[in-house]
């Protein structure tokens, strides 16, 4: 993989970063990665915001413009969405549930099957990290003095979300009906409503 590739990749998965923290983890020179964050910002893809600090100059932390995120193209965005508009279309609005609302349960029996020798909360939110991940959603699994959050970093499925929003509700009741009552599944970040990903906070009801 390319050096501006590892760059973009590393926003996309973590946010926010400083070129000394890409020269680290890129095992290269800071002035290196300067260079390729200054090619980058040329073509639109990323830009920064300064930071003050208590001591010293502010600290410059680059990021994706709208462009950059536009590089991880959705999976045959623009054909989903023309297959939506033609259900719409043909059947109605009724029509178009009923389509969204089978693959709802297409993927939750496709989960449950594979998550069925799980035995406990943490091997099934692992196996249910790698599954998304597998599927392009750059997931990982954090866990914090709150409990476990399902990150999602990106949306394969986002042109056709912001077409028909109820999509994102029904991959939320997929992830409430896998877990069962005992605990409550919560976006806290939604990529939809602009934010840099989807982020879901798993906690005891």
């Amino acid at each position: 993989m390319k050096t501006i590739d590892k760059i973009l990749q590393r926003m996309k998965r973590e946010g926010d970063v400083t070129a000394k923290a890409l020269a680290q983890e890129l095992r290269l020179t800071t002035m290196g990665v300067r260079q390729h964050l200054q090619g980058l910002e040329e073509s639109g893809l990323v830009d920064f915001h300064d930071v003050k600090v208590k001591v010293g100059r502010p600290t410059r932390h680059w990021r994706l413009t709208a462009q950059g995120h536009n590089q991880f193209t959705d999976r045959h965005g623009d054909l989903i969405i023309q297959m939506l508009d033609s259900v719409e279309d043909l059947f109605g609005a009724s029509g178009l549930e009923k389509v969204i609302n089978q693959r709802e349960q297409q993927t939750f029996e496709q989960y449950q099957q594979a998550l069925a020798k799980c035995e406990n909360l943490k091997e099934k939110l692992e196996l249910l990290t790698t599954l998304r991940e597998q599927e392009g959603y750059m997931a990982e699994l954090l866990h914090d003095e709150q409990g476990y959050l399902l990150v999602e970093n990106h949306c394969p499925i986002c042109h056709a979300a912001k077409r028909c929003p109820s999509l994102c509700q029904s991959e939320l009741n997929v992830f409430q009906r896998l877990l069962g009552n005992e605990y409550l599944v919560v976006r806290n970040d939604h990529i939809i409503a602009g934010e840099r990903r989807c982020a879901y906070r798993i906690m005891n009801n």
